[in-house]
């Protein structure tokens, strides 16, 4: 552990120049007084690292001196691939790997390919959650990632959304994946005798154990191909019933910013031509008529629903609910 931190503290230096001990403190979350031994441990062994004293001043390293010993671990090596989402690292428990990857690629690259990849840094960024989402807690992203790295069975406590509510499984992980900001474990049940496949969402996980067992992972089995072919299958899924509506123009090429792509998608294919009126009529996929209900009142007077007959009624009573209060109801 020390002898990495030593090399970290001269990657630093060689990648960073003057670094103040304070600095240098926070980037290895270690104290100053640590700053202060390991520093006295690089000059005993022949470091050229001195000190500049004053505000402006810090530790930097003699002009010309650079060190090779950048080699890099199988850990540091792996997280390399989660290099544009730090946030996802420090929630698989990877941050202090992922840093120690990076120093040590960034240190090893010529000096103007160096300075490309500190160009691409500044001017690129990836923010992976989506707008106007809170942070999922997921304490248990770290057990679950590492029996996926091991191969090792884990026995999980679930809370899904139909009854019974909480659920225990003993499962074959397979993956972990980030969709919009979301955590998902891809596992096969262990106890199933198909060894079916599917995905739970990690902020669900209520207890994780992670096994002496061996995880069996299926031949051929690709994680990517499996994660499309799932998504679809579940966006298709969830949609169990068909709404016919009348809508405006303008209300049809809004859904896209205002609904699920799989509803603004099936509303503009099946959408006919527009009556003297300007409106057209299609169909829209909905979960149940609750969620039609929810999804249509985003739109305002601006659609018409036809048809079920139990959505119909379920916005007309909210419409006359709104008129009561808006314009027989005295204001506040």
């Amino acid at each position: 552990m020390r002898a990495g931190r030593l090399l970290s503290l001269l990657l630093l230096l060689q990648t960073r120049g003057r670094m103040t001990a304070q600095a240098l403190a926070e980037e290895l979350e270690v104290s100053v007084r640590t700053v202060y031994r390991d520093v006295e441990s690089l000059n005993g062994s022949g470091v050229p690292i001195y000190a500049d004293r004053g505000p402006a001043g810090g530790y930097q390293l003699l002009d010309g001196y650079r060190t090779r010993l950048t080699g890099m671990t199988g850990d540091e090596a792996a997280t390399l691939v989660l290099a544009g989402i730090p946030g996802a690292a420090a929630e698989l428990g990877l941050k202090s790997v992922l840093a120690a990857a990076e120093l040590k690629l960034r240190a090893a690259l010529p000096g103007e390919l160096a300075g490309r990849a500190d160009g691409v840094r500044e001017r690129f960024h990836l923010d992976a959650p989506g707008w106007f989402r809170a942070d999922e807690p997921v304490p248990h992203l770290a057990a679950l990632a590492g029996a996926v790295w091991d191969a090792r069975q884990v026995s999980v406590r679930y809370r899904r959304w139909k009854a019974p509510r909480e659920v225990s499984r003993t499962l074959s992980p397979l993956g972990v994946v980030l969709k919009a900001g979301r955590w998902y474990l891809v596992a096969a049940r262990a106890s199933a005798p198909d060894g079916r496949i599917t995905a739970y969402r990690v902020a669900s996980v209520l207890d994780a154990e992670v096994l002496d067992l061996p995880a069996v992972r299926p031949p051929g089995f690709d994680l990517a191909t499996f994660w499309q072919e799932w998504t679809e299958r579940y966006e298709r899924s969830v949609y169990t019933g068909t709404a016919t509506i009348r809508m405006t123009a303008d209300a049809l090429r809004f859904m896209a910013f205002v609904f699920p792509p799989e509803m603004s998608r099936v509303a503009r294919e099946r959408a006919g031509e527009p009556d003297e009126s300007g409106r057209v009529v299609t169909e829209v996929p909905i979960e149940s008529i609750k969620h039609g209900h929810t999804e249509l009142l985003k739109l305002g007077a601006n659609v018409e629903v036809l048809a079920p007959p139990p959505l119909r009624e379920m916005l007309a009573e909210t419409t006359r609910g709104l008129a009561q209060l808006y314009l027989e109801g005295e204001p506040p």
